[in-house]
């Protein structure tokens, strides 16, 4: 509507009076205009730019709070309480469950050959084995009575730490790395097995190691994993080359095993003690290179779950001691097939607990 007719009409409508009638009228509707985003112009693209943003602020806000937990973290395998055998609440509260739910919760993998699986052609039918699978029986006997008082909880790598903080489970004993960015969710025991991260590819391709071959090479991770972590970080600092393509994430590393042998990915990057038991699987990869990492596996539990911790370290100390039917025997069982028949690689340093409370 013109101002020309805009003010043929006001003279209908009182003179003064509607000339100001009009003019409030006017302003709401630019309000309106404001308010609802209804103004001229293409919104797509400023969408687009603004979840971009987002997504970058939301990156750097983890690269941050991961720099300051590594500053303010040292040494976190030692970062755990002192043995204890005394029942506190969350045992108690484990202990309380009555009938068939009277059983320790755990959440481990089942897709882990030789840590924690499901072998069809082995004597129990199908039913979960290795050594993660054997600590957990060891820590449900010393807590219930029973090694066999355990519900198990198959869950993916991105989320263990999730299904402790929501109680779905007690504690996780999967192939779990300590490391200082964890420590900020969930409390963990000692360590019981040492390891690190390393490449697995196959055998005919040029990839050597975590070098400059991986150069322009697409490699699978799991999705949570410190080996994710550690190759973001690595690229960023110009450890890794910049044209490695680290994006391919998936919730199991068997599924980058399966990446691999579809030659959707050129190389995997796990723990060596994991890798080994893929290339156990598949004798077209092999591990490339050394271990780049020194890392420990622990026992995941919840934060404020201190006399559960204590259990734990009190039963991993037995565990370590016992040499008929404790950590040596189970290795030997489990892993010494392909991580070799010398376990002192493997076998966690003396446990230090620094943590008071």
């Amino acid at each position: 509507m013109t101002a020309r007719h805009l003010r043929a009409r006001l003279r209908g409508w009182g003179g003064v009076g509607a000339m100001a009638t009009a003019c409030a009228l006017a302003v709401v509707f630019a309000l309106l205009l404001t308010c609802t985003g209804s103004a001229p112009g293409p919104t797509e693209p400023a969408s687009h730019t603004a979840r971009a943003q987002a997504r970058a602020e939301a990156e750097a806000e983890a690269e941050a709070r991961a720099r300051e937990a590594a500053e303010a973290c040292t040494a976190p395998e030692k970062q755990t309480l002192p043995p204890s055998g005394a029942d506190g609440p969350t045992i108690e509260a484990i202990k309380s469950r009555e009938g068939e739910r009277r059983k320790l919760i755990v959440g481990i993998d089942q897709n882990s050959y030789r840590w924690g699986y499901r072998d069809p052609n082995g004597d129990g039918g199908g039913t979960l084995e290795g050594f993660d699978i054997d600590l957990v029986h060891r820590i449900a006997e010393d807590i219930l009575g029973d090694p066999d008082a355990v519900q198990f909880k198959a869950i993916p790598t991105d989320q263990r730490i999730p299904a402790i903080r929501a109680g779905r489970v007690d504690m996780v004993v999967r192939t779990m790395t300590i490391n200082c960015a964890r420590m900020r969710d969930v409390a963990f025991s000692a360590p019981y097995f040492e390891t690190g991260q390393q490449v697995l590819a196959p055998r005919s391709s040029p990839v050597r190691g975590y070098d400059e071959t991986l150069a322009n090479r697409e490699i699978c991770t799991a999705a949570g994993s410190t080996a994710y972590s550690q190759l973001a970080a690595d690229r960023k600092a110009g450890r890794l080359p910049r044209s490695a393509d680290i994006r391919t994430t998936v919730p199991s590393q068997l599924d980058c095993l399966v990446r691999l042998q579809l030659g959707e990915v050129d190389a995997v990057v796990t723990d060596g003690a994991l890798a080994a038991s893929q290339a156990a699987q598949d004798p077209t990869v092999q591990l490339k290179g050394e271990a780049f990492t020194t890392e420990y596996y622990g026992v995941a539990m919840k934060k404020d779950a201190d006399d559960l911790v204590r259990r734990v370290n009190r039963i991993l100390v037995g565990f370590r001691e016992d040499t008929a039917n404790g950590w040596e025997a189970s290795y030997a069982t489990w892993l010494s097939a392909t991580l070799g028949d010398d376990s002192s690689p493997s076998e966690p340093p003396p446990p230090e607990y620094e943590r008071e409370s």
